[in-house]
């Protein structure tokens, strides 16, 4: 199939790109920084001539700023082009328990969610939990100042290349126009992982527990960010991840 991945120069988009390209599909890489396939999702810039004969849209964009732009109305600019191109699958990349979190960027994910739902293109929704290689930066980035601030909460990471493939399963497949839910093998505390992540890595940083109040810290104390039942399970642990780089 002809496939295009916006946001396709990414975290998850590179590895996805690579994913769909080796079981031989056609691949267009959509972004901003793309070499073919220039696409500016604020705009609807690129859009038409990106989507032109793609059987299949998957939006893995991602949004450090501006997020409801690039991601919200972004989505209604995506879904627009694939409506007029005659998309018939429009897949998109969220975050298990989104909806269950009340902080910015995963109310802003719910929302896109929302809209994918309500556009006329057929879609699925595959939503991942956090991925080893976000909690892997954010424990490094935190480890320059010697200390590790860890708040309670549990957290069920994956590693990217799983998530991968369980994305190229959804878009070779047909619409579900559901969710599915793609989590890490095992639920673990976040001061777990700091554990598993200053053992493995042998940096010498202090542990520094961080209190979460509100709604915020009782989302993650209470697991929202972790699915029992997902569909798809990952195999590779934290431990075993960060002991293969």
């Amino acid at each position: 199939m002809r496939i295009a991945v916006a946001g396709g120069t990414g975290t998850l988009g590179r590895h996805l790109v690579e994913e769909l390209r080796s079981r031989g599909h056609d691949v267009r890489v959509l972004s901003r920084s793309a070499e073919k396939y220039r696409v500016d999702l604020t705009t609807g810039e690129g859009l038409d001539e990106a989507l032109a004969g793609c059987e299949v849209v998957v939006d893995a964009a991602n949004a450090s700023k501006r997020a409801a732009d690039t991601l919200v109305e972004g989505s209604r600019r995506l879904l627009a082009a694939e409506e007029i191109a005659g998309v018939g699958h429009h897949v998109c990349v969220s975050i298990v328990g989104c909806d269950r979190v009340p902080m910015g960027y995963f109310q802003v994910k719910a929302e896109q969610e929302r809209v994918v739902e309500e556009g006329r293109v057929p879609w699925t929704i595959v939503r991942a939990t956090q991925f080893h290689e976000l909690v892997d930066a954010t424990f490094a980035s935190a480890a320059r100042w010697r200390v590790l601030p860890v708040p309670r909460g549990r957290l069920q990471s994956i590693a990217v290349a799983e998530v991968a493939r369980a994305v190229a399963d959804a878009a070779e497949g047909a619409p579900y126009r559901r969710r599915v839910d793609v989590t890490g093998p095992e639920v673990a505390g976040i001061r777990d992982l700091a554990r598993t992540w200053r053992s493995v890595t042998g940096r010498r940083v202090l542990p520094l527990p961080l209190p979460l109040p509100g709604g915020i810290g009782r989302a993650l104390r209470g697991g929202a960010l972790t699915a029992e039942r997902p569909d798809v399970r990952g195999t590779t642990r934290f431990a075993s991840w960060l002991e293969a780089r």
